[in-house]
């Protein structure tokens, strides 16, 4: 009959019925299970992820805009190949396809021979036959929205030409001036400061002769 009560949690008696020290918090009680940074299971708490989350889903995005854009420059090459029915296309060839972040619209660069008739022709041809090389493109994408096509002329290949043809006018140049240079003669002696060798010898010899030839005192 002189038993101490039993808790009401099952039994198990609290620090303070035991008798066992209880951690301090700044001069407070705590319960034992309590630690540093507030988790009661003593486990560092966990550290936000979005920063690493964010580069990932970036990476993947920009992977699948560099696959949609190559396909879709295959798609254009492989159809721009077999030809379109407008006779002011011109001989194209695709140089680089440019995705925005949204698939919705495509850039799409390409070059034409010819001259700047040639490249005018081209470029209405490929306005008037956007809609359809955009059904074409559609038909090959695994997209949920096809996206709009923009032609855009690419300039590298003129800023070549240039380049080719000032090299070209500077090669003739230094040919020209070499030519010249190789046709062209003296207008007096080749080397008119410079006295020959052999003068200089015969000069010496007949110096002496002169001086064996004088009468002696």
């Amino acid at each position: 009959m002189g038993a101490a009560p039993a808790s009401a949690c099952g039994g198990v008696h609290s620090p303070e019925q035991s008798g066992a020290p209880t951690p301090m918090l700044g001069g407070m009680h705590t319960p034992s299970g309590l630690r540093w940074g507030g988790s009661v299971t003593g486990r560092p708490p966990l550290r936000s992820t979005r920063g690493g989350m964010e580069k990932k889903e970036k990476a993947v995005a920009g992977e699948r805009q560099a696959r949609v854009a190559d396909r879709i420059r295959v798609v254009l090459a492989e159809r721009l190949e077999k030809g379109l029915r407008d006779p002011r296309l011109g001989f194209v060839t695709i140089t680089d396809v440019r995705v925005t972040g949204d698939l919705q619209h495509a850039s799409v660069f390409y070059t034409v021979m010819g001259d700047e008739a040639h490249r005018a022709d081209t470029a209405a041809a490929l306005k008037s036959a956007t809609g359809m090389l955009r059904s074409e493109v559609g038909k090959n994408l695994n997209t949920r929205l096809t996206p709009s096509l923009e032609f855009i002329l690419d300039a590298i290949p003129e800023n070549a030409d240039h380049i080719s043809a000032l090299l070209r006018e500077a090669r003739e140049r230094d040919e020209s001036v070499a030519g010249l240079a190789a046709s062209a003669a003296y207008a007096g002696d080749a080397d008119p400061y410079v006295k020959p060798r052999e003068d200089d010898d015969e000069d010496a010899a007949d110096d002496d002769l002169d001086e064996d030839d004088a009468p002696r005192a």
